[in-house]
């Protein structure tokens, strides 16, 4: 059973800054592609950032520049660190891997708002 856990969503002002993580028990993300997607009301879930295996990293057109993926292997972790936020990137947003099939977290919510 993958069990991913999600921390670190909240409130932040435009502008500001949020680090979002992702942890496992029961499986190791260096070896799976593994995603951030976010879900704003209304609207259908879309890829924020991902990476491959390799280290390789992907970014949606609406966050490049902003948003950086990025894992510490050590502590089997996956991060988005969130930068120069902007109301609109208020969303649920969630881990995702791929271990054959594919496994999401609970997600976390993100609002940004003055």
């Amino acid at each position: 059973q993958v069990q991913l856990v999600e921390s670190g969503g909240g409130l932040a002002q435009p502008g500001g800054s949020l680090k979002l993580s992702c942890t496992s028990s029961t499986i190791i993300f260096q070896r799976y592609p593994a995603a951030w997607y976010r879900q704003a009301p209304g609207k259908q879930r879309e890829l924020v950032a991902g990476m491959a295996p390799s280290g390789d990293t992907r970014y949606g057109d609406s966050v490049k520049g902003r948003f950086t993926i990025s894992r510490d292997i050590g502590k089997n972790t996956v991060y988005l660190q969130m930068n120069g936020l902007k109301s609109e990137d208020t969303a649920v947003y969630y881990c995702w891997i791929k271990v054959g099939y594919e496994y999401w977290g609970q997600g976390t919510q993100v609002t940004v708002s003055s």
